[in-house]
């Protein structure tokens, strides 16, 4: 395929340049998911127009990157990130260069991009490509290649190496040789990278078709261990039993089964990263790793922590965790089911379903049966259905109802509310007010109030 459509709004878009007598390009992401047909949601342009130029020539103009030649244009609903053809100068902090020169030239604008299949433009007009670096033939072949000479590329920004990794991984391409091989010799400039930008890179990964083949290619380059250590160390930490995977390997498998969310990609992968620690040999030979579900947690927490991720997601990602261990069976009493909710929380009943499945479905490497869980999450929404209780704010009564008849504040209300919710567990039909407040004038002599 030579050439693109382009929509008419950033046809309209680049007229105006033109009728200005500048010319205007599309480049970069949007060109080269068009060639792959998929679909593009975000336009960027080049231009010989200088950022003042620009801001002339429309009335919303964020100067997102003015010093580097790129402000953000408003137009008609889209933000189109604009940029000035550039040669970039030396990149002493490892992602930005120290200053710019303009060019007008387009050709030396393309030859400062990462990678081929991102070195090219589309002209407005007419669609048609314009590749100096042969994108469209590794396009075809399926493969990520760096632009001129992999090392000067990867050390003008140290997250090139894990954007071609996460390129590979979501259209399923191949690393070339050369670009490769210079990912270990630049894991310096990695380390200068901020946190902020490796998590961006590593979730865009996690939700890919397939991200244990990104995961992979991380491990294999050196980058993995670079960022989170805990999940190169289960590397070779064999499991025995019903597993044919070590720690790591089953981890990935999960991660793949998990449904392409972040928070649950997350557990998926780092659920077991407590058991190198926790490993324990018996004295028959059998392996045991009593207490990894907890030990897992506090490790996800810290390298969650250490990437920036925000609270919500680690909160949720961690408590999945700590939580995975549970084994359902038919025969669990409806007081069993109403305990576990209460334990685990409603609204982390179906997410840990979804979890047990996947690290189900990794044990041996085959998809598990959904209808291991979906009798829990039958029963856990017809007990929701009919409002029965699973925590102390499902209560009939609360804090205040006690303080009502003399109870004082303070820890003894808290077990005795506890106490109550036991109660309830245990049958649904005690939940009203005046059960319960019958139940508490009881509990007073018991406490003592």
């Amino acid at each position: 395929m030579k050439r693109i459509e382009i929509p008419k709004d950033l046809q309209a878009f680049a007229a105006v340049f033109r009728a200005a007598r500048f010319r205007c390009y599309f480049v970069g992401g949007a060109v080269r998911d068009s060639l792959l047909g998929k679909a593009v949601a975000d336009w960027d342009a080049a231009t010989d127009a200088k950022p003042e130029e620009i801001i002339k020539l429309f009335r919303q103009v964020i100067p997102t990157g003015i010093q580097h030649g790129t402000v953000t244009v408003r137009w008609r609903g889209l933000s189109i990130e604009t940029t000035t053809f550039r040669v970039d100068g030396d990149y002493a902090d490892g992602r930005r260069p120290q200053g710019v020169r303009f060019t007008g030239e387009l050709l030396d604008d393309l030859s400062r991009r990462d990678f081929t299949i991102n070195g090219m433009a589309a002209d407005p007009e007419s669609g048609q490509i314009v590749d100096p670096h042969d994108g469209r033939a590794d396009l075809k072949a399926g493969i990520v290649r760096a632009i001129g000479d992999p090392l000067d590329r990867f050390d003008e920004d140290g997250l090139r190496p894990m954007r071609a990794l996460r390129f590979a991984c979501r259209f399923g391409f191949t690393v070339e040789a050369a670009t490769l091989a210079a990912i270990p010799a630049r894991l310096a400039k990695f380390r200068m990278v901020s946190a902020e930008r490796v998590r961006d890179e590593f979730s865009k990964i996690l939700v890919a078709d397939k991200p244990s083949y990104g995961l992979t290619l991380l491990d294999e380059s050196g980058l993995l261990a670079e960022f989170l250590p805990e999940l190169s160390a289960c590397k070779g930490v064999g499991q025995g039993g019903y597993h044919s995977f070590d720690v790591f390997n089953h981890q990935l498998k999960a991660c793949d089964a998990a449904p392409a969310e972040l928070g649950l990609r997350l557990a998926a992968l780092l659920h077991d990263i407590g058991k190198p620690a926790k490993r324990q040999e018996k004295d028959n030979g059998a392996l045991a790793f009593y207490g990894h579900d907890l030990e897992s947690a506090r490790l996800a927490e810290a390298a969650l922590k250490r990437l920036k991720y925000p609270n919500a997601i680690i909160d949720h990602c961690c408590h999945l965790i700590r939580h995975h261990m549970f084994d359902y069976s038919p025969e669990w009493s409806d007081a069993a089911v109403r305990r576990f909710v209460s334990r685990v929380g409603l609204e982390h009943v179906r997410d840990l379903a979804r979890l047990r499945l996947a690290d189900i479905s990794a044990m041996r490497g085959e998809e598990a049966d959904p209808r291991l869980v979906i009798p829990l999450i039958d029963r856990v929404e017809a007990f929701k259905a009919q409002d029965q209780a699973f925590s102390l704010k499902d209560l009939a009564i609360g804090g205040n109802d006690l303080a009502a008849i003399s109870w004082p504040k303070g820890p003894s209300m808290g077990r005795a509310l506890n106490e109550l919710l036991e109660a309830v567990l245990d049958d649904p039909e005690l939940n009203t007010r005046e059960r319960l407040m019958a139940i508490a004038e009881r509990l007073k002599e018991k406490y003592g109030v």
